[in-house]
């Protein structure tokens, strides 16, 4: 059978059975390849069965620099992933690069959800994303009970102090994975949903007269934050596991992130 494609549903960030949600980035170079690259990924996943029933949703997105393209799959398991790679990854990126030579992978990262944050105006769905931001915020310190320790600032801040515009802010956390997926960065993913980039863009604006916040300036002044970086992003496919593909095990939880 073959996998759904649209312009959605969005994944669902929180959903228990994740066990192991992947980023990667990929550069195209421009707009026009952002698009023909979508076509071919959709191409390349629409034609052919559904890879494995532990893949649980994929999901593309273009970033508005007009050059590259976020991924963002969830897995009940890790080692469903690395068995995805050895049958099934090389077959669908040599018909993508077919059809979009050149592209640049620039890399992949495996993540576990921490905490979520909800503004009213998303409760039940109620209001569609025009923007997705993903930041990613790296620490100098392993320790992912620090890590978590910050996300609980940020949700309090939001929480005293919302954004204007800002829907949902769900927070990850970088885990150490096998062979490519490995990794000692101490890192945070932010991935956020906005109502659009005027109002994202207003958020930035305002962001420095809201120092007098302490719950923000505990956020911005806490020890061990090295630096963020941020990409914009507008949904573009869904990938999602038909119906009568379900997992065969449940998810087990696999170490702390770090």
């Amino acid at each position: 059978m073959s996998a759904l494609t649209s312009s959605g549903p969005l994944p669902d960030l929180t959903r228990p059975d994740v066990g192991a949600a992947l980023f990667s980035t990929w550069s195209v170079g421009t707009p026009e390849r952002q698009r023909a690259a979508v076509d071919a990924i959709a191409a390349a996943w629409d034609g052919r069965p559904w890879p494995a029933p532990e893949l649980l949703s994929y999901n593309v997105y273009a970033g508005t620099d007009g050059d590259t393209l976020m991924h963002h799959s969830q897995w009940a398991d890790e080692a469903a992933y690395h068995a995805f790679v050895r049958t099934h990854r090389q077959e669908r990126n040599d018909a993508i690069d077919s059809a979009v030579p050149g592209i640049e992978r620039l890399g992949l990262s495996r993540y576990r959800h921490y905490r979520g944050f909800q503004a009213p105006a998303a409760q039940g769905g109620a209001q569609d994303p025009g923007l997705i931001v993903v930041v990613e915020i790296d620490f100098d310190d392993p320790d992912p009970g620090l890590r978590r320790s910050w996300v609980d600032l940020v949700i309090e801040a939001l929480e005293s102090e919302p954004d204007q515009g800002l829907l949902t802010a769900d927070f990850h956390l970088i885990v150490d994975g096998e062979r490519h997926l490995r990794t000692d960065r101490a890192r945070v993913l932010n991935y956020a949903r906005w109502t659009g980039a005027e109002a994202y863009e207003a958020a930035l604006a305002a962001d420095g007269p809201r120092g007098g916040s302490s719950a923000w300036d505990r956020v911005r002044d806490f020890p061990g934050r090295v630096g963020a970086s941020a990409r914009s992003y507008r949904f573009r496919r869904s990938f999602v596991r038909p119906l009568e593909a379900p997992p065969n095990s449940a998810n087990s939880p696999e170490g702390e992130a770090r």
